[in-house]
Protein backbone atom coordinates (compact mmCIF):
# COMPACT_ATOMS: atom_id res chain seq x y z
CA UNK A 1 0.00 0.00 0.00
CA UNK A 2 2.73 2.54 0.68
CA UNK A 3 4.38 1.59 -2.32
CA UNK A 4 1.54 2.01 -4.18
CA UNK A 5 0.79 5.79 -2.90
CA UNK A 6 4.62 6.23 -3.49
CA UNK A 7 4.11 5.26 -7.01
CA UNK A 8 1.29 7.41 -7.29
CA UNK A 9 2.91 10.82 -5.79
CA UNK A 10 5.58 10.34 -8.06
CA UNK A 11 3.41 9.71 -11.11
CA UNK A 12 1.70 13.21 -10.04
CA UNK A 13 4.65 14.62 -10.09
CA UNK A 14 6.00 13.82 -13.13
CA UNK A 15 2.85 14.82 -14.55
CA UNK A 16 3.47 18.63 -13.68
CA UNK A 17 7.19 17.67 -14.86
CA UNK A 18 6.29 16.77 -18.31
CA UNK A 19 2.90 18.84 -19.01
CA UNK A 20 3.64 22.68 -19.21
CA UNK A 21 -0.12 23.01 -20.23
CA UNK A 22 -0.90 21.52 -17.09
CA UNK A 23 1.45 23.44 -14.61
CA UNK A 24 0.71 26.48 -16.22
CA UNK A 25 -3.02 26.28 -15.30
CA UNK A 26 -2.42 25.31 -11.41
CA UNK A 27 0.54 27.90 -11.52
CA UNK A 28 -1.86 30.65 -12.72
CA UNK A 29 -4.86 29.60 -10.02
CA UNK A 30 -1.70 29.30 -7.39
CA UNK A 31 -1.06 33.08 -8.18
CA UNK A 32 -5.02 34.51 -7.85
CA UNK A 33 -4.65 32.56 -4.60
CA UNK A 34 -6.89 29.19 -5.61
CA UNK A 35 -6.12 26.74 -2.79
CA UNK A 36 -4.93 23.32 -4.24
CA UNK A 37 -8.21 21.99 -3.96
CA UNK A 38 -10.49 24.53 -5.86
CA UNK A 39 -7.90 23.98 -8.39
CA UNK A 40 -8.26 20.28 -8.60
CA UNK A 41 -11.55 20.77 -8.42
CA UNK A 42 -11.97 23.24 -11.47
CA UNK A 43 -9.76 21.34 -13.67
CA UNK A 44 -11.56 18.03 -13.34
CA UNK A 45 -14.60 20.08 -13.90
CA UNK A 46 -13.00 21.72 -16.96
CA UNK A 47 -11.41 18.59 -18.20
CA UNK A 48 -13.74 15.65 -17.28
CA UNK A 49 -12.76 13.15 -20.29
CA UNK A 50 -9.02 14.31 -20.04
CA UNK A 51 -7.44 12.71 -17.33
CA UNK A 52 -3.90 14.58 -18.13
CA UNK A 53 -5.38 17.39 -17.24
CA UNK A 54 -6.49 16.66 -13.96
CA UNK A 55 -4.52 16.58 -10.55
CA UNK A 56 -5.34 16.11 -7.06
CA UNK A 57 -4.93 18.29 -4.54
CA UNK A 58 -2.38 16.34 -2.34
CA UNK A 59 0.09 15.93 -5.69
CA UNK A 60 0.28 19.82 -6.05
CA UNK A 61 0.85 20.04 -2.13
CA UNK A 62 3.41 17.66 -2.36
CA UNK A 63 4.88 19.29 -5.35
CA UNK A 64 5.36 22.58 -4.17
CA UNK A 65 6.57 21.57 -0.49
CA UNK A 66 8.88 18.80 -1.41
CA UNK A 67 10.08 18.37 -5.22
CA UNK A 68 10.00 22.07 -6.67
CA UNK A 69 12.72 24.26 -6.24
CA UNK A 70 13.43 28.08 -7.07
CA UNK A 71 12.21 31.43 -6.02
CA UNK A 72 8.93 31.23 -8.20
CA UNK A 73 8.38 27.61 -5.77
CA UNK A 74 8.71 30.20 -2.74
CA UNK A 75 6.41 33.12 -4.04
CA UNK A 76 3.75 30.58 -4.87
CA UNK A 77 3.74 29.02 -1.66
CA UNK A 78 3.38 32.58 0.18
CA UNK A 79 0.43 32.67 -1.84
CA UNK A 80 -1.48 29.67 -0.66
CA UNK A 81 -4.14 30.58 2.16
CA UNK A 82 -3.48 28.94 5.15
CA UNK A 83 -6.46 28.95 7.54
CA UNK A 84 -5.72 29.77 10.91
CA UNK A 85 -8.93 29.14 13.64
CA UNK A 86 -8.18 30.38 16.76
CA UNK A 87 -10.83 29.93 19.45
CA UNK A 88 -10.53 32.74 22.03
CA UNK A 89 -12.43 34.54 24.92
CA UNK A 90 -15.88 36.54 23.48
CA UNK A 91 -14.82 39.82 23.31
CA UNK A 92 -15.60 42.04 26.02
CA UNK A 93 -18.87 44.19 25.68
CA UNK A 94 -18.57 47.80 24.55
CA UNK A 95 -19.02 50.33 27.11
CA UNK A 96 -21.56 52.29 24.81
CA UNK A 97 -25.25 50.02 24.27
CA UNK A 98 -26.88 50.58 20.98
CA UNK A 99 -30.63 51.04 21.21
CA UNK A 100 -32.54 48.83 18.38
CA UNK A 101 -35.86 49.79 17.75
CA UNK A 102 -38.07 46.91 16.40
CA UNK A 103 -35.37 44.52 16.28
CA UNK A 104 -35.78 41.05 15.15
CA UNK A 105 -33.82 38.36 16.18
CA UNK A 106 -32.10 35.66 14.15
CA UNK A 107 -34.35 32.97 15.96
CA UNK A 108 -37.10 34.59 14.66
CA UNK A 109 -36.13 33.79 10.86
CA UNK A 110 -38.20 31.79 8.18
CA UNK A 111 -37.46 28.40 7.91
CA UNK A 112 -36.22 28.59 4.08
CA UNK A 113 -33.09 31.05 5.60
CA UNK A 114 -31.68 28.06 7.54
CA UNK A 115 -32.13 25.50 5.15
CA UNK A 116 -30.50 27.65 2.31
CA UNK A 117 -32.40 26.33 -0.48
CA UNK A 118 -33.83 29.74 -1.20
CA UNK A 119 -31.53 32.64 -2.58
CA UNK A 120 -31.65 35.89 -1.70
CA UNK A 121 -30.71 35.91 2.30
CA UNK A 122 -27.58 37.63 2.76
CA UNK A 123 -24.75 37.99 5.78
CA UNK A 124 -22.90 41.55 6.46
CA UNK A 125 -20.00 42.18 8.72
CA UNK A 126 -17.85 45.25 8.53
CA UNK A 127 -14.40 44.38 8.57
CA UNK A 128 -12.44 46.86 10.73
CA UNK A 129 -9.25 48.51 9.64
CA UNK A 130 -6.06 49.83 11.71
CA UNK A 131 -6.73 50.58 15.79
CA UNK A 132 -10.78 50.80 14.26
CA UNK A 133 -10.45 53.74 12.81
CA UNK A 134 -11.55 52.63 9.11
CA UNK A 135 -13.57 49.91 7.96
CA UNK A 136 -14.99 47.26 4.91
CA UNK A 137 -18.29 46.30 4.30
CA UNK A 138 -19.24 42.91 3.32
CA UNK A 139 -22.03 40.99 2.37
CA UNK A 140 -22.28 37.13 1.57
CA UNK A 141 -25.05 35.37 -0.12
CA UNK A 142 -25.70 32.79 1.98
CA UNK A 143 -26.91 30.39 -1.19
CA UNK A 144 -24.11 31.41 -3.95
CA UNK A 145 -21.66 32.71 -1.17
CA UNK A 146 -21.49 35.77 -3.53
CA UNK A 147 -19.43 38.55 -2.09
CA UNK A 148 -20.06 42.06 -2.40
CA UNK A 149 -17.40 44.57 -0.79
CA UNK A 150 -18.19 48.14 0.12
CA UNK A 151 -15.71 50.96 0.79
CA UNK A 152 -16.89 53.02 3.21
CA UNK A 153 -15.56 56.93 3.93
CA UNK A 154 -16.81 56.55 7.32
CA UNK A 155 -18.86 55.06 10.04
CA UNK A 156 -21.54 56.85 10.72
CA UNK A 157 -25.04 54.36 10.92
CA UNK A 158 -26.81 56.37 8.58
CA UNK A 159 -23.84 56.32 6.06
CA UNK A 160 -23.13 52.61 6.49
CA UNK A 161 -27.01 51.55 5.71
CA UNK A 162 -27.50 53.90 2.89
CA UNK A 163 -24.23 52.48 1.32
CA UNK A 164 -25.21 48.86 1.91
CA UNK A 165 -28.64 48.91 0.29
CA UNK A 166 -27.37 50.92 -2.61
CA UNK A 167 -25.40 47.92 -3.40
CA UNK A 168 -27.52 45.30 -3.00
CA UNK A 169 -29.82 47.19 -5.01
CA UNK A 170 -27.33 45.97 -7.95
CA UNK A 171 -29.68 42.86 -7.86
CA UNK A 172 -33.52 42.18 -8.08
CA UNK A 173 -35.41 42.37 -5.20
CA UNK A 174 -35.85 38.36 -5.18
CA UNK A 175 -32.23 37.97 -4.48
CA UNK A 176 -32.15 40.50 -1.65
CA UNK A 177 -35.07 39.44 0.41
CA UNK A 178 -33.23 39.35 4.48
CA UNK A 179 -29.70 40.71 5.78
CA UNK A 180 -28.17 39.05 9.04
CA UNK A 181 -26.09 41.09 11.01
CA UNK A 182 -24.80 41.50 14.82
CA UNK A 183 -25.72 44.16 16.43
CA UNK A 184 -22.95 47.08 15.81
CA UNK A 185 -24.01 50.29 16.37
CA UNK A 186 -23.57 51.10 12.54
CA UNK A 187 -26.81 48.60 11.67
CA UNK A 188 -29.20 51.00 14.57
CA UNK A 189 -30.54 52.39 11.54
CA UNK A 190 -31.90 49.15 9.92
CA UNK A 191 -35.34 50.22 9.39
CA UNK A 192 -33.66 52.40 6.52
CA UNK A 193 -31.79 50.10 5.15
CA UNK A 194 -34.66 48.02 4.72
CA UNK A 195 -36.71 51.12 3.36
CA UNK A 196 -34.48 51.18 0.91
CA UNK A 197 -33.61 47.55 0.07
CA UNK A 198 -36.81 46.52 0.49
CA UNK A 199 -34.59 43.19 2.50
CA UNK A 200 -35.34 42.79 6.03
CA UNK A 201 -32.73 42.48 9.20
CA UNK A 202 -32.43 40.21 11.63
CA UNK A 203 -29.95 40.18 14.77
CA UNK A 204 -27.32 37.64 15.95
CA UNK A 205 -27.48 37.20 19.64
CA UNK A 206 -23.94 38.94 21.30
CA UNK A 207 -20.92 38.03 20.90
CA UNK A 208 -22.01 35.23 18.67
CA UNK A 209 -20.20 35.21 14.77
CA UNK A 210 -21.05 31.25 14.19
CA UNK A 211 -24.67 32.58 13.75
CA UNK A 212 -23.16 34.66 10.56
CA UNK A 213 -20.55 31.88 9.52
CA UNK A 214 -20.61 32.43 5.99
CA UNK A 215 -20.10 36.01 6.41
CA UNK A 216 -17.11 35.00 9.21
CA UNK A 217 -15.80 32.53 7.35
CA UNK A 218 -15.55 34.83 3.96
CA UNK A 219 -14.00 37.92 5.98
CA UNK A 220 -11.15 35.37 7.27
CA UNK A 221 -10.87 34.93 3.22
CA UNK A 222 -10.31 38.53 3.03
CA UNK A 223 -7.74 38.70 5.21
CA UNK A 224 -5.49 37.15 2.76
CA UNK A 225 -5.66 39.96 0.37
CA UNK A 226 -6.37 43.31 3.82
CA UNK A 227 -4.62 42.13 6.66
CA UNK A 228 -5.34 43.02 10.38
CA UNK A 229 -3.93 46.91 10.38
CA UNK A 230 -4.71 47.50 7.03
CA UNK A 231 -6.10 51.47 6.59
CA UNK A 232 -9.03 50.79 4.54
CA UNK A 233 -8.98 54.99 3.95
CA UNK A 234 -5.66 54.68 1.77
CA UNK A 235 -7.32 51.33 -0.15
CA UNK A 236 -8.27 52.55 -3.27
CA UNK A 237 -11.75 51.37 -5.04
CA UNK A 238 -10.11 49.42 -8.00
CA UNK A 239 -8.24 46.97 -5.23
CA UNK A 240 -10.96 46.53 -3.31
CA UNK A 241 -12.66 45.71 -6.71
CA UNK A 242 -9.86 43.18 -8.04
CA UNK A 243 -10.28 41.13 -4.49
CA UNK A 244 -14.31 41.50 -4.53
CA UNK A 245 -14.11 39.69 -8.59
CA UNK A 246 -11.14 37.60 -7.06
CA UNK A 247 -12.84 36.39 -4.60
CA UNK A 248 -16.50 35.77 -6.83
CA UNK A 249 -14.35 33.59 -9.36
CA UNK A 250 -12.82 31.28 -6.98
CA UNK A 251 -14.36 27.71 -7.83
CA UNK A 252 -16.14 26.19 -4.00
CA UNK A 253 -15.89 22.99 -2.74
CA UNK A 254 -19.45 23.71 -1.42
CA UNK A 255 -20.91 24.18 -5.08
CA UNK A 256 -19.42 21.70 -6.56
CA UNK A 257 -16.53 23.82 -7.79
CA UNK A 258 -18.61 26.33 -9.53
CA UNK A 259 -17.81 29.82 -8.70
CA UNK A 260 -20.39 32.17 -6.59
CA UNK A 261 -20.40 34.14 -9.87
CA UNK A 262 -21.46 31.08 -11.76
CA UNK A 263 -24.15 30.60 -9.39
CA UNK A 264 -25.21 34.09 -8.80
CA UNK A 265 -25.40 35.00 -12.71
CA UNK A 266 -27.53 32.01 -13.36
CA UNK A 267 -30.19 33.35 -10.55
CA UNK A 268 -29.80 37.17 -12.21
CA UNK A 269 -30.66 35.33 -15.38
CA UNK A 270 -33.88 33.68 -13.86
CA UNK A 271 -37.19 35.46 -15.12
CA UNK A 272 -39.34 34.27 -12.37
Amino acid sequence: MADRSARNRHQGHQKLNKSPDLWKLVREKLNLQWSPQQIAGELKKRFPQDRSMQISHETIYQYLYVHARGVLIKQLIRELRQAKPKRGQPPAASARKAHFVDMVSIHDRDPEIEDRLVPGHWEGDLMMGSRNSSALGTLVERTTRFTLLVPLDIKDNDYVTVCFANKMNDFPQRLRKSMTYDQGVEMISHANFSGLSKAKVYFCDPHSPWQRGTNENTNDLLRQYFPKGTDFRTAPDWVIQEVQYRLNERPRKILAFDTPKERIAQLVALKT
